[in-house]
């Protein structure tokens, strides 16, 4: 089995090199963009890849100059992608135009990038720049050391990103491992682990573990009081470290992110979980009154337990929201008035408990019910509980003595069932 890492490393860029590859940003973005406007134009929007190549190859390359070939074919990968994902979200009844690309970047393989231990070898509009890397100690306990270094990964290509003034080389590394859960159990255990995202709490799994928001609101706080006394400065230097700020505060909430991503996968482990299921992200919001940065935060750290899961043989899903937090997950039965704030009291039946943590349990509920017919194969399925395990039709069967809540565990002021 495949697992895919992306480790972002600067790069040291001289003045002309650097307006070398401003250029093959623009020629690539313009590629990209002229085979989306070429797939739009029929009566059916284009996704085939094959027949995109066979009907703009050619005039992007006249019309570029003969720009490179591999970098050609890789900005119609990239339309004809965006195409795919556009056309996916109209099947869903969901709205979506016609893309644009204006995010400056450059997709390379190893056609058109050779990559070494310490320097990159490019291809851009005019033949090909060398690049060193920017590192941090080998030593050091970063995504480098644990992947761009290691024998295990295999570098696969890169993304060429411009940011605040910076070239930054998004490495794509991968390696083979051995899975330990077998492909039956990936099947057959129906056993989910359900992860509820809010801002107050940033994460809640269906075992009672919260990760809450407050480190993460914090700092979001900090940066911005740092940035706001920069911008009152005006001056140069003070521009200059507002993007200091933003690098910063963007590697730290990176690495906070990482971090409840391993624990969280870490717990499905725990629990010999097969799923992971989150509530579906697109417009959440619009839904908790998250900030920009919360969401940002929420879309990073389902990427992070999607891809890191995957070594293990979890499967990470999304399933709609709607309810999740009105809805009681002892008994169903659904009210507004069910939720007031972080306290969480069926009208019905007088299940209390805290309200991300019973959203967690119905999220993983919809999850089973929406595959209750797939094929398990009669074997047990079930959310899994900090005090055992909550089946698909309401039952509830109790956890052996190693199945243990976390060190975020929930507040004693709530049950715990």
């Amino acid at each position: 089995m495949d697992v895919r890492r992306t480790v972002p490393v600067a790069l040291d860029v001289d003045s002309a090199d650097a307006a070398l590859l401003t250029d093959t940003v623009d020629t690539f973005l313009w590629s990209a963009q002229y085979v989306v406007d070429h797939a739009f134009q029929g009566e059916y929007v284009t996704t085939s890849k094959t027949t995109l190549d066979d009907e703009t190859y050619d005039d992007v390359r006249e019309a570029t100059d003969g720009f490179n070939g591999g970098l050609v074919q890789a900005a119609r990968n990239k339309a004809a992608e965006a195409c795919k994902s556009a056309v996916a979200r109209w099947k869903n009844g969901k709205k979506a135009s016609k893309p644009t690309f204006t995010s400056p970047h450059v997709v390379y393989d190893k056609r058109t990038a050779t990559f070494h231990d310490d320097s990159v070898s490019l291809a851009t509009t005019d033949g090909r720049i060398e690049a060193d890397y920017v590192l941090p100690d080998e030593d050091s306990n970063t995504p480098h050391s644990e992947y761009l270094f290691s024998d295990e990964y295999e570098i696969t290509g890169a993304e060429l990103h411009y940011r605040d003034g910076d070239w930054v080389l998004h490495i794509h590394c991968k390696t083979d491992v051995e899975s330990d859960t077998s492909e039956q159990a990936t099947t057959e255990n129906g056993t989910v682990l359900g992860v509820d995202l809010g801002v107050n709490t940033l994460a809640v799994t269906s075992t009672g573990t919260f990760w809450t928001g407050d480190e993460f609101d914090h700092w979001r706080r900090e940066y911005e009081k740092r940035r706001g006394s920069l911008q009152q400065c005006g001056t140069r230097w003070a521009h200059q470290n507002i993007q200091s700020v933003g690098r910063k505060e963007d590697g730290r909430f990176k690495l906070m992110l990482h971090r409840i991503s391993n624990e969280l996968v870490a717990k499905a482990r725990e629990n010999g979980c097969s799923v992971i299921a989150f509530e579906d992200l697109t417009d959440i919001r619009k839904r908790t009154g998250a900030s920009w940065g919360h969401k940002w935060a929420f879309d990073r750290l389902y990427d992070y337990v999607e891809y890191k899961a995957e070594e293990y043989g979890i499967n990470v899903e999304q399933v709609a929201p709607e309810n999740t937090s009105r809805r009681c997950s002892h008994c169903g039965f659904t009210h507004p008035d069910n939720r007031e704030d972080e306290v969480f009291e069926c009208l019905k039946c007088g299940y209390e408990n805290h309200a991300d943590f019973n959203a967690a349990k119905n999220i993983g509920l919809r999850y089973l019910r929406r595959n209750q017919t797939g094929g398990y194969g009669g074997a047990l399925l079930g959310v899994r509980l900090n005090s055992g395990m909550m089946t698909v039709n309401g039952g509830y069967s109790p956890a052996s003595s190693e199945v243990r809540t976390g060190v975020h565990a929930e507040s004693h002021r709530f049950s715990g069932g």
